[in-house]
């Protein structure tokens, strides 16, 4: 599915070293592991998995993630995670 909503910032003086990451990830139940994995890899925390609907066919799942740490580490976990995804 996708990364529905996110954003980077510079959060401190050490620039790039603090940086901060936060969203969340709509996708179908089956992506759910290499997504967890993708994210992890980069040291981004899992905030909360749920879904928002019933008996919906696919299931999609919501994913909120949280991260602190150098801004290229954390742009390469998203960027690893959304390629886990289907198109």
């Amino acid at each position: 599915m996708a990364d529905i909503t996110r954003w980077i910032t510079d959060a401190g003086a050490d620039g790039d070293d603090q940086a901060v990451v936060d969203g969340d990830f709509a996708m179908l139940e089956s992506e759910l592991q290499s997504v967890l994995k993708a994210l992890r890899a980069a040291d981004i925390n899992i905030v909360a998995i749920h879904q928002h609907m019933a008996g919906e066919s696919p299931r999609v799942l919501f994913l909120h993630y949280w991260g602190v740490g150098r801004a290229e580490t954390l742009a390469a976990g998203l960027k690893a995670a959304l390629a886990t995804q289907h198109p």
